[in-house]
């Protein structure tokens, strides 16, 4: 992992300190602007450091560069931020890999990509910021999880599996740590207008739904996060497939065989 760029300096009182992974494209870079706009300072993660603080709203973040399928980068960016700023009051669990096409298709080095970057790289991240703000007794673990991880999606097949553990691991974190001052909230987002599907191998070419704004998200994101939310899906629809497959698992699975499994 780079060594960090920026100015850094310790948070004052009444700052508040946010660290968001991914943020150097897509969801991460307009939910990092969005923070930056509600008066957050800035510890951001991601491959491309220019593009971390080009726009005007980042120019002061703490940029990190690193690869999150590499153990040791995780702690060493989560040491980077706390080193910097003292503390971090919001973790934003955003980066993501993701991969198109049938199972016996993809290289196994892929698939312990993906399981590295979107699964164990939030949950080692969560354990080297969460005691810190136990002993604050404040503090807000936010996980970028996905539509695919509550319903399951055709052609990715383990990209879903990821998500899916990761949306397991915040409620499971969410129950342990009531009473401590310490939340969780989780994004469930659709189809969002980001280099995403591009990279995974195969664009998006369905016509509905249409891909949601990367910024519309982030700020749906980061309204939940200071309105206390436990869940925000983007868009708000997406609660009621949700809900159906949890009520009908049946007719769900046979509506979703008829009328196409693939929801991304």
């Amino acid at each position: 992992m780079a060594e960090p760029a920026g100015p850094g300096g310790r948070a004052g009182a009444g700052e508040r300190v946010a660290l968001v992974t991914g943020a150097s494209s897509g969801l991460g870079r307009a939910t990092a602007v969005a923070l930056a706009r509600a008066g957050y300072r800035l510890v951001l993660h991601g491959r491309d450091r220019e593009r971390l603080t080009t726009p005007p709203a980042l120019a002061e973040a703490t940029a990190v560069t690193g690869d999150l399928a590499v153990p040791a980068d995780v702690e060493r960016l989560a040491a980077t931020a706390l080193s910097a700023h003292g503390r971090v009051d919001l973790l934003v669990s955003n980066a993501g890999v993701g991969w198109s096409g049938p199972l016996e298709a993809m290289d196994g080095d892929r698939a312990a990509a993906m399981l590295a970057v979107n699964l164990a790289a939030p949950i080692a991240l969560t354990r080297a910021l969460l005691p810190h703000m136990l002993d604050r007794g404040t503090g807000r673990l936010a996980y970028v999880t996905s539509i695919a991880g509550r319903l399951g999606v055709a052609g990715e097949a383990v990209y879903a599996a990821t998500k899916g553990g990761l949306d397991a691991f915040a409620e499971s974190l969410r129950l342990e740590l009531r009473g401590t001052g310490v939340a969780v909230t989780v994004l469930v987002p659709g189809v969002v207008d980001t280099p995403f599907f591009e990279r995974r191998g195969a664009p998006y070419d369905r016509s509905r739904p249409r891909p949601l704004p990367a910024g519309r998200v982030a700020a749906a994101l980061v309204r939940g996060v200071a309105g206390g939310a436990d869940e925000v899906h983007a868009p708000r629809w997406l609660r009621l497939p949700v809900a159906v497959r949890g009520a009908a698992p049946g007719p769900y699975r046979r509506l979703a065989g008829r009328f196409g499994d693939r929801v991304r």
